[in-house]
């Protein structure tokens, strides 16, 4: 009895389906474009703000409610009022001091982290605590010390000494980040350059460096911002008005009977804006440089 074959099954490709990340949302274009430009007029409405009160008239601040739309025939009004101080030149000095202070913080930061990260040598736990400890004396509690031996050594009344200050306060926090990115980097690679005949000053600077790029951007927005809105030690240590940093200048706008406020925000506009740039370049690298050395691949 012959037997009927059974029909040869066909196999269905499975569906591949996209697995979607626990927790994770898909909006929809429009939908993306209104929380975007929610978040954009969230972010940028202090610095309109600041915009509409630099150009009110005295009489809204003071007296009535302040419109919601800035008076932009009085633009060359304001001109003038801060014409009448050198707010350019404040802002170059403090160009210079968080320039300086970020050069130089990251230089030693990027020496010590290598020491501690890859050296042994006696007293390199209490070095890493020192480094710790320095970060719990408020700044203020050593402004008179500090000017005392500056004073001494002649660095008074200059950005030079200013400088050197900040980069005391700033280098701790640094050093840390950048050892932790450092301790992440197999040993491995640097055994490979150094076969290759580098010097180990060559395998620092050519092979560990740009691979480090993000933890030191992450430090570099440290020591800007620490530079930049540096304040208490540039009142005590500089004398000279054209000396001062815009933090300092902008402080001298507070009067003792009157301030005007139009004449302070449009200063502080001019204050924040520099700052904001530079933040708006580098941020794409601080999230992934402040994470860096916490897992381990």
């Amino acid at each position: 009895m012959a037997t009927q074959e059974a029909p040869p099954v066909t196999q269905h490709a499975p569906h591949k389906r996209r697995l979607k990340a626990p927790g994770k949302r898909n909006f929809s274009k429009p939908v993306r474009f209104i929380m975007l430009g929610a978040l954009v007029l969230f972010s940028g409405f202090p610095l309109y703000w600041m915009l509409n009160t630099a150009l009110s008239q005295d009489s809204e601040l003071y007296g009535q409610a302040q419109g919601w739309w800035p008076h932009w025939e009085r633009l060359a009004d304001l001109g003038d009022v801060i014409g009448s101080v050198p707010i350019f030149k404040w802002l170059t000095n403090s160009m210079v001091i968080a320039g300086g202070t970020t050069l130089l913080s990251l230089i030693f930061a990027v020496l010590a982290g290598y020491a501690l990260s890859r050296f042994k040598f006696y007293g390199k736990g209490a070095a890493g605590f020192l480094l710790f400890a320095t970060q719990m004396l408020p700044e203020a509690l050593l402004v008179v010390p500090i000017y005392a031996l500056f004073a001494s050594l002649g660095l008074l009344n200059g950005m030079g000494g200013l400088i050197l200050a900040n980069v005391a306060f700033t280098m701790p926090v640094s050093v840390w980040i950048i050892k932790g990115a450092i301790d992440a980097i197999p040993y491995e690679i640097e055994e490979a350059a150094a076969v290759d005949g580098c010097p180990r000053v060559t395998i620092l600077s050519l092979v560990l460096t740009p691979l480090i790029l993000p933890s030191i951007a992450a430090a570099a927005v440290i020591n800007f911002f620490d530079g930049w809105n540096e304040f208490l030690l540039a009142k005590t240590f500089i004398a000279e008005r054209d000396l001062w940093p815009a933090s300092v200048g902008l402080a001298s706008f507070i009067g003792q009977y009157l301030t005007s406020l139009n004449s302070v925000m449009a200063a502080a506009l001019l204050f924040t804006l520099p700052a904001l740039i530079f933040f708006l370049l580098v941020q794409r690298r601080i999230v992934s440089g402040l994470t860096a050395g916490s897992v381990k691949g």
